[in-house]
């Protein structure tokens, strides 16, 4: 079966504790006058059919952005993967596609991308591989966890996994047939998949090609 966007339901990672920003809430932090889960969602909704936030605090400001908001399910923020689960939990169409609110540049084929790779290999989960720049100036390519197209049928999968007190992404996609799809044409940008961790990484970043 052809994968089209509205198979595709577009989920903004917006749950974390943000701990290296100090506690606050990273998603409602400004990149380039926009809030940093807000411009992620209006990066990623033209590419899926569908849309939603996950998000454990302040609620009523990401239901401002007019897509349904969605807190973990499971307990102490958990991370990315409570974020997955509320997501395949929640999803109404076949495939749901996942992104972190801290990576505002990543790219705007994402979706297109990650389903053709899916359907070619008859994988059940196509993951993001992007340019990481390393301290002595060189480039490696790193796969990109957060960056994930998922079958939605993976959720039993994925509630057993968590029940069972897994909680790494590589831990639990490792258990399934998973593609991985470098971002390495030319034209891709080498800073695609930069997360901002810290408010200096985040100005610099507003820095780049938005």
């Amino acid at each position: 079966m052809h994968i089209t966007a509205e198979d595709i339901t577009g989920l903004v990672l917006a749950g974390g504790r943000a701990t290296r920003m100090g506690g606050i809430d990273k998603g409602l932090q400004s990149f380039n006058g926009t809030p940093l889960a807000l411009h992620a969602l209006l990066r990623l909704a033209p590419q899926v059919g569908h849309t939603m936030v996950n998000a454990n605090r302040n609620l009523a400001a990401y239901e401002s952005f007019g897509t349904p908001v969605w807190p973990d399910g499971l307990a102490d923020y958990a991370g990315p993967l409570a974020g997955f689960l509320v997501g395949l939990e929640r999803c109404e169409t076949p495939y749901l596609l996942t992104v972190p609110c801290d990576s505002p540049l990543f790219p705007l084929d994402l979706a297109s991308r990650l389903a053709q790779a899916l359907e070619r290999e008859d994988a059940q989960i196509a993951m993001a591989s992007g340019a990481e720049p390393q301290k002595d100036g060189s480039v490696q390519m790193r796969a990109q966890p957060v960056f994930c197209l998922l079958r939605a049928d993976l959720l039993e999968s994925l509630v057993r996994f968590t029940q069972e007190g897994g909680r790494k992404i590589d831990a639990w996609t490792a258990t399934h047939k998973t593609v991985l799809v470098p971002f390495d044409r030319e034209g891709d940008a080498r800073e695609a998949f930069f997360n901002a961790n810290t408010l200096a990484e985040l100005h610099a970043l507003e820095q780049q090609r938005g």
